[in-house]
């Protein structure tokens, strides 16, 4: 056993022997003296060995980098002039005794050093990735944020109860993982979206205040914060409203980041209606620390003789929209075209602009090809109504709302990433009021904007009925910095209610009792109001660690295409476990 970690050797050691254990992070031979950096899980300790232990000192010779070692020795004081002060352990040094070679290693396929090496490379070699003291500090924050949230809901009344992981599939938003059964053939379980339905029968059951740190699978195309698996803090309550909901949530968010990174986040959070941030910012998860905002002008448009904006500002789902940039005349023609080309990956077909060269000059200070289209007035109004300055770009959006919304609301988050305007470190937000459905045009029907358990607030079906386009859900999802951290919403506990939810989304009664059959006639067994909200633990890591990446948060990820380079799945199955399940493949897997 070692006597101490590398990274916790300091001046209270001073002339006492110890014991490490540890990798070759470096090896230095210096005119007869060697040098290694020996490195665990908790830092790096230099030891030094000298030609007087000759057998030591031999085997000191023959190590290299990622050599794993055993040694002993004695701490003493750095000589004059080599402390390393950005070094926890700089003050000190291990005179090394003995040498034990545990494992020899190859050259490691990148240095540990290295901030440029490929993904696929990382992921491929995982457990030396893995050895970088980035990723070492990456997986103590998820293990502390973990250990919090545990400690933090058990002392308030919470009980850990797991749920199935092969379970039905149920209509989530997402595809399933199917997993065949091969005692029931022809048939399959599917591995959970969430826990939905189970936590919710949880409450039925008079368990009160469940939670569950667990595992989740989404079917869906990847980005840099999802995964096809990824961890979740699933928590539900019985008798508690939004605000009680909520409010405990913001404790449990306070303590994280004050134990763990000593930071004060506001209380209470902010809150704001979906409406509302759609309007200002374009989307349902704005950055606060983000000042640009949106700027509606569709009521100045509409009698333009351009119908670029004319069009969009009289069609009851379009928008016309301005962004002011602050200094934003500066901008070149080309970088322009850039930020043109970057929002009809949202679907605009174009970028309207108008530099602001001379504030005080009417319309002879401004620079634009769409000047010659609108009325003196209707310039005036955009200037007013933007508070345009000298030297500043608006920009414009003409479009169907969504379109506009979706356009301008990524521009805003990429000029504050490009011309580093956020302000502030932190901004926690609850974002609340959302629309109960939103509607499909290409099939005409209504889909539910969180899930089809969300209770509304309307305080009967047959009015939910009436007008589901103007219901509002009893839904919260908390956003940090743009990002949403988690999402929630009081539950429907009425079975009639439940019933008019799933008819308005296009489930009848025979398809609502083969897929929600228990889930309904639990319903009928006495119900107690409830709600909860599940938190996505990857992101809350990954942006606590100020990673741009939640793979670098999770010990073993999936690459963008949803497979294990480290492991090479997926991969195909043996002939006797396919007729073992009595499945028959179409054609055969193509070689990748």
């Amino acid at each position: 056993m070692r006597s101490h970690y590398c990274g916790h050797l300091d001046t209270s050691l001073l002339d006492q022997e110890v014991e490490l254990y540890g990798w070759v992070h470096r090896r230095r031979d210096h005119g007869g003296v060697i040098f290694i950096d020996l490195r665990d899980r908790e830092g790096l300790a230099q030891i030094v060995f000298d030609p007087d232990r000759a057998e030591a000192f031999a085997i000191a010779d023959m190590v290299r980098n990622e050599y794993v070692l055993k040694i002993t020795g004695l701490v003493r004081n750095r000589p004059e002039g080599t402390v390393n002060p950005d070094m926890p352990t700089g003050e000190v040094e291990v005179l090394g005794h003995s040498i034990e070679i545990l494992n020899k290693a190859k050259t490691p396929p990148f240095q540990l050093d290295d901030e440029h090496v490929h993904d696929d490379i990382r992921l491929r070699y995982r457990y030396v990735d893995l050895r970088r003291p980035v990723m070492q500090k990456n997986m103590r924050l998820r293990s502390q944020v973990s250990r919090m949230m545990h400690s933090f809901l058990d002392e308030n009344g919470f009980i850990e109860i797991e749920t199935p992981m092969l379970t039905k599939a149920t209509p989530e938003g997402a595809r399933d993982y199917l997993v065949p059964s091969r005692t029931h053939q022809g048939e399959f379980f599917a591995l959970p979206q969430s826990p939905q339905l189970f936590k919710q029968l949880l409450m039925m059951s008079g368990m009160d205040r469940y939670y569950q740190i667990v595992r989740c699978f989404r079917d869906e195309d990847l980005r840099a914060d999802r995964q096809p698996e990824f961890t979740q803090l699933d928590v539900e309550t019985s008798f508690m409203d939004e605000e009680q909901i909520t409010g405990l949530m913001e404790e449990l968010m306070r303590a994280l980041f004050k134990q763990i990174l000593d930071i004060d986040l506001p209380s209470p959070f902010p809150r704001m209606t979906y409406a509302e941030a759609m309007y200002r910012f374009g989307s349902d998860r704005p950055d606060l620390r983000n000042p640009l905002e949106l700027i509606d002008v569709s009521d100045v448009m509409k009698e333009v003789e351009f119908k670029v904006f004319s069009g969009p500002a009289k069609m009851e789902n379009g928008r016309v929209a301005a962004l002011r940039l602050p200094k934003g005349s500066d901008l070149t023609r080309k970088v322009i075209d850039d930020y043109t080309s970057f929002v009809a990956l949202y679907g605009a077909r174009g970028l309207a602009y108008i530099k602001v060269n001379d504030a005080k000059s009417g319309k002879e200070g401004l620079q634009s090809p769409i000047l010659k289209f609108l009325p003196d007035e209707v310039v005036e109004t955009i200037m007013l109504r933007t508070q345009a300055e000298t030297g500043d770009l608006i920009f414009f959006g003409a479009d169907k709302t969504k379109v506009v919304n979706d356009a301008l609301g990524a521009l805003r988050d990429k000029l504050a990433d490009d011309l580093d305007l956020h302000q502030g470190e932190w901004a926690p937000l609850w974002v609340i009021d959302f629309p109960m459905f939103e509607h499909d045009e290409n099939e005409n029907r209504w889909n539910a904007l969180h899930h089809p358990f969300t209770a509304p607030q309307n305080d009967s079906s047959a009015e939910l009925q009436a007008n589901p386009g103007a219901s509002l859900s009893r839904a919260y999802d908390m956003v940090m910095n743009g990002m949403e951290l988690g999402g929630g919403s009081i539950r429907i506990h009425r079975p009639e209610m439940q019933m008019a939810v799933l008819q308005l989304l296009g489930i009848g009664e025979e398809e609502a009792r083969e897929k929600f059959g228990f889930l309904i006639d639990a319903l009928d067994y006495g119900c107690p109001p409830h709600g909860g909200i599940a938190f996505g633990l990857d992101r809350i890591v990954m942006i606590m660690a100020g990673a741009s990446s939640i793979r670098d948060v999770i010990a073993f990820p999936k690459t963008q295409s949803a497979s294990c380079l480290l492991t090479s799945a997926p991969s195909t199955a043996a002939a006797k476990q396919l007729k073992d399940l009595g499945i028959r493949l179409s054609k055969p897997p193509k070689a990748e």
